[in-house]
């Protein structure tokens, strides 16, 4: 009698739990049910602490903060250094309120700092204007050579990314500034075989004879320069000028390297022995579009030993010169491009 008496109370545990259980699941089914007609899942945006909105793809979003940081407006902003990224956080929200998520992206974009990227017309090395793409920078150079501009060789372009934008010159206000009248019945000065002025320093503290500029360009990038694009300080000094500009040695010397070379790009090492101190001079040239010559050669200061171009790490076609005294880098600019 005892034992049915326990089984009897058990069942009837059981159907009140069952029971008890039951209705909270009807009552949580019918709370879930009103919090998704009245309240829907959004993400709160703070940055900095300060709150900007509400967004319901803080995944897109994120991906359009971070579309921007690394390629801009894709028209003159190249990308944008931003320092802070934004914060989210889980809510429930009453439907009648709605995502801002193109305003908070305007907000997280004003905070950073846009980096422009235009085009650099110049002369003999030295800016002259400037244009917002790189079709407008060929038919500048393009119209100079049909007109037979006398400077028409002297004319080339680089890319510039900066923070400040420049003023923009339409292409023929550009040709018109730069074109020269063709000389007649003059003579030129006579060009290395380079097919090139060179600007020659008779001596220097770099202990060797006379040396000269491998390229005449724009400097784009300082030794010792820190940058976005590389992980330690320059080691070398950026000449700019347009692909396919001749590159000849300093000086005389023996290539020790000629190929593919990493960050470097296309690359010609020069061993150019020991200067009157006893130390072993090095050239590096890099980023080269095309390289003339090989391991071994001898070259002197008409060799083209390369063409400029854009391989390897690079923004933009240059010449990355390296001078190293017993393997070590030390400033270009000490001894050329003053």
């Amino acid at each position: 009698m005892k034992i049915k008496g326990i089984l009897k109370n058990t069942v009837i545990h059981l159907r009140t739990s069952f029971k008890f259980l039951l209705l909270l699941l009807i009552g949580g089914a019918i709370i879930s049910f009103l919090i998704f007609v009245v309240y829907k899942p959004m993400y709160s945006v703070t940055l900095n602490d300060e709150f900007l909105g509400y967004t319901s793809d803080k995944s897109e979003l994120q991906r359009k903060v971070n579309e921007y940081r690394t390629s801009g407006d894709s028209q003159t902003v190249a990308f944008v250094e931003i320092d802070t990224l934004p914060q989210y956080k889980m809510c429930l929200l009453k439907k009648g309120l709605t995502a801002n998520d193109d305003e908070i992206l305007s907000t997280i974009i004003s905070t950073g700092t846009p980096y422009y990227k235009y085009y650099a017309i110049l002369e003999n090395g030295v800016e002259k204007c400037y244009v917002s793409t790189y079709e407008e920078s060929e038919g500048i150079i393009n119209q100079l050579k049909e007109k037979n501009s006398s400077n028409k060789d002297a004319v080339s372009y680089t890319v510039k990314y900066d923070t400040q934008l420049s003023e923009f010159a339409n292409i023929e206000t550009a040709v018109a500034s730069l074109y020269a009248e063709p000389k007649v019945n003059v003579k030129t000065p006579a060009k290395t075989s380079s097919g090139r002025n060179t600007v020659v320093y008779n001596n220097s503290s770099l202990g060797l004879a006379a040396i000269q500029q491998p390229v005449v360009g724009s400097i784009t990038s300082r030794f010792g320069a820190r940058s976005r694009i590389r992980s330690s300080a320059h080691t070398g000094l950026d000449i700019a000028n347009s692909t396919g500009t001749p590159i000849v040695p300093i000086t005389s010397g023996t290539v020790t390297y000629a190929g593919r070379k990493g960050s470097y790009g296309n690359m010609v090492i020069i061993n150019h022995g020991k200067n009157a101190n006893g130390q072993k001079i090095e050239t590096y040239y890099a980023h080269c579009s095309k390289l003339n010559v090989n391991v071994g050669d001898a070259v002197n200061e008409n060799t083209i030993i390369a063409l400029v171009g854009s391989t390897g790490n690079s923004t933009g076609p240059h010449l990355h010169l390296e001078i190293r005294i017993d393997g070590k880098a030390v400033n270009p600019q000490n001894y050329l491009y003053h």
